[in-house]
């Protein structure tokens, strides 16, 4: 490493311990000697100047948990100026966007500040093959670069065949490799950043619901977002150190846990997304060894270490340190906080460092944050009541089905939030219905696509979230999204309590189970739900799903379809979360395919009942 990209050492207190490494790197210091701004800036440029005056920065970590790279922001901001300049030598036209696959290491943070300096708008890409393939990553990228309408676009050497493949016959004026890049001229040209009315970035939306989308962020609506978020949420302070694990194309990741402790001038430790799903307890081990106390992630992150993590091997751990343990992204289950903190309490992990939050790449991050230091706070509704009326009376004694939502905070200061019904009427507190919000930190709108954003944003500036919920005590409570509810017989069902009935079973872990409608004779809705298990034995594959047949009937009231895959088969969106619009398209696909076969059945059997009747039939 040259001498001008060398860190600070860690030194002086307990907090500033420098974490077990091979070959005497030192990680960025924790305590600052520069005095600590909460993102008070007018735009992220002007953030990194500061920044790069001090001695903090980002570290990344290796699968094996040893610091394989530091990149302290003053030598960030000296390598996004000199590849800035390298960018321009394109001729690439201001606001062009420059397409990133978005893995966790120093040079996307590179490239992303780099279009900062050159008034270029990065646009972050998943780094994720998943188990579509090689090919459906491919016609993935090719999606993405179409809709973004890139100029240019990289990728490291692991991802660029990839990309070389997506971007085919795709008008761009350069696609390479990061060292590809830094063979590009200097352009002499004195560089202009991007203001506070011009785009920061674009942000894909994780697709749960249809194909991503590209959110419009200007600096403005950022920065108002991460003001927000350091001061009134997370109050940050001079001796915060953050970890992540999450990905940069995810806007918790992107926001949360890169532009934040950069627009407050805090270290951060990265360890790769795919590192963390090997091994959930390399999370653990550096929150213990760099004394972090700031990490944010969705449920199923504490879900993953809830269920990874011996309960022997605990005492290996110090989480003392850790203030706030943001949770979000998605809908938090009850259940899930109260678990995760009693396993990790001999280790210091204290359930009141849980923050609640909810936020959406539309809003930039974050729309509300439940205070610091309150933890998890849990409405228990009747859910019978719930499902007929729409309203979340509380449980009482002898109420039958009982379901749990957790409060999400109240909205960040500025903002707005109302709860409408679909006529757009507001509703008072306890009512369900769409949740909007209105305020700086909204998008401008989806990236070539005025009718979707007609139909997202009103005259007036309310964002409509797409997800449905209420307020109690000025406190946000998510309880779904819109599209995703289930209409039977003018009851509504909340595909959620489908799932938990499914994923209760044996075997069963959360997010193997997903729950959507398809339409039936007479265009009337029919519930089905999709479970992945490793059930095998026909015999035990009918238990199942009469089991599931008859809990369902019993505590919901109504027939659903039940189809049981492999492991692995459930799709997801870049960002984890299950895609029940994928599920559903995916299931009607293999229905088609069967309708099509020699003998489809008319019975919802499991995927190994037909692979056996297939196979008979085959002799």
């Amino acid at each position: 490493m040259a001498q001008a990209e060398k860190a600070m050492p860690f030194r002086g207190s307990k907090l500033n311990r420098t974490p077990e490494i091979n070959a005497g790197a030192l990680a960025t210091r924790t305590v600052n000697s520069l005095p600590l701004r909460r993102a008070d800036f007018a735009c992220l440029a002007d953030a990194l100047d500061y920044a790069a005056l001090g001695d903090t920065g980002a570290n990344f970590y290796s699968g094996r948990g040893k610091l394989a790279a530091v990149l302290p922001y003053r030598a960030l901001r000296e390598k996004a100026l000199v590849l800035a300049r390298r960018l321009l030598s394109l001729s690439l036209e201001r606001g062009a966007r420059v397409a990133i696959v978005a893995e966790t290491n120093p040079d996307f943070l590179r490239f992303f500040f780099a279009c900062q300096y050159a008034g270029l708008v990065p646009v972050a890409l998943p780094a994720a093959v998943n188990l579509g393939g090689h090919d459906a990553y491919v016609v993935r990228l090719r999606g993405l670069l179409l809709g973004c309408g890139a100029s240019a676009a990289m990728a490291s050497t692991q991802f660029h065949r990839f990309l070389r493949e997506a971007a085919e016959g795709v008008d761009l004026a350069f696609v390479g490799t990061p060292a590809a890049f830094d063979e590009l001229p200097e352009r002499d040209v004195s560089l202009k950043r991007s203001g506070p009315a011009e785009t920061a970035y674009l942000q894909y939306t994780s697709g749960s619901t249809s194909f991503p989308r590209g959110v419009v962020i200007k600096q403005e609506a950022v920065m108002s977002n991460l003001f927000g978020v350091v001061n009134h949420s997370l109050d940050v302070q001079p001796d915060d150190r953050c970890v992540s694990w999450l990905p940069f194309y995810h806007d918790m990741g992107l926001v949360g846990c890169m532009l934040a402790p950069m627009a407050t001038q805090r270290s951060i430790d990265y360890i790769d997304t795919r590192d963390f799903a090997m091994r959930p307890r390399r999370w653990l081990e550096l929150m213990t060894s760099t004394r972090a106390s700031i990490s944010f992630s969705p449920p199923f992150g504490y879900d993953l270490c809830a269920r990874r993590i011996r309960s022997e091997d605990v005492g290996r751990y110090d989480l003392s340190a850790w203030r706030i343990a943001g949770i979000g992204a998605e809908p938090i289950r009850a259940e899930l906080p109260d678990r995760f903190a009693k396993l990790l309490a001999p280790a210091g992990f204290n359930p009141r460092a849980f923050v609640p939050c909810y936020g959406m790449a539309e809003s930039s991050l974050a729309i509300s944050f439940s205070p610091v230091r309150q933890g998890v706070i849990v409405d228990w509704i009747d859910a019978d009541y719930l499902a007929e009326h729409l309203r979340a009376i509380p449980a009482g004694p002898k109420t039958g089905r009982v379901n749990g939502f957790v409060r999400c905070g109240a909205p960040l200061p500025g903002h707005e939030v109302a709860i409408r019904d679909d006529q757009g009427n507001a509703l008072p507190d306890l009512h369900v219905g769409r949740i909007k919000v209105r305020g700086p930190s909204v998008m401008s709108g989806y990236f070539a696509q005025p009718e979707q954003t007609r139909q997202a944003l009103s005259p007036d500036g309310w964002l409509d979230t797409g997800d449905i919920g209420y307020r109690v005590d000025g406190s946000v409570v998510v309880t779904g999204r819109h599209k995703d509810m289930i209409i039977i017989n003018g009851r509504n069902i909340w595909p959620q309590d489908i799932e938990h009935i499914a994923e209760r079973q044996p075997g069963l872990r959360p997010m193997d189970a997903s729950a959507f409608f398809v339409l039936g004779q007479d265009d009337e809705e029919v519930a089905v739900v999709v479970v992945q298990c490793n059930i095998s034995d026909a015999a035990e594959c009918h238990q199942l799903t009469q089991t599931l047949h008859r809990e369902i009937q019993g505590e919901l009231g109504i027939t659903c379809l039940i189809e049981l895959v492999p492991r692995h088969t459930l799709p997801r969106t870049s960002s984890g979360k299950l895609s029940r619009a994928a599920a559903r398209e995916d299931y009607l696909r293999r229905r088609e395919q069967e309708r099509l076969g020699a003998q489809a059945s008319t019975d919802r059997i499991s995927y190994f009942e037909q692979r056996d009747r297939t196979a008979a039939l085959g002799r």
